[in-house]
């Protein structure tokens, strides 16, 4: 059985309540606020450990290094910000991809990738 020791508990903290994907530095910076002395090598470790066991997802982004949020968010997309560079999930799907097929053609998946400025980075 896995410890849920107190860096464990306050990287899943962090990721759980930023509502979004983050990477490695992120969820560093964030959790050493809860867990003083934690190092970016626990997290990483702890996000192997929390990926292993279904905690946490993955996010790739085209290009970009894998963000990490808490799984069983349900299909979702994303959105990047080019000014921060945070990621912040978006809820729905547009989903009529099947119609713009070309004929003959079967979908499997897709993923949607929008990017642009955030509220913040906007306003600046």
């Amino acid at each position: 059985m896995e410890r849920n020791t107190v860096q464990r508990r306050a990287i899943h903290k962090v990721l759980e309540q930023s509502g979004r994907p983050m990477g490695p530095p992120e969820i560093f910076d964030a959790a050493r606020s809860h867990a003083p002395g934690l190092g970016i090598a626990t997290v990483y470790r702890t996000i192997k450990r929390l990926l292993d066991d279904g905690t946490i997802v993955q996010v790739e982004l085209p290009g970009e290094a894998p963000r990490y949020e808490v799984a069983g968010k349900g299909h979702h997309h994303h959105f990047r910000c080019s000014g921060c560079k945070k990621v912040y999930d978006l809820q729905g799907c547009p989903g009529a991809f099947k119609q713009i097929l070309p004929k003959g053609f079967s979908l499997e998946g897709h993923e949607v990738y929008l990017f642009g400025r955030c509220m913040d980075c906007a306003a600046a």
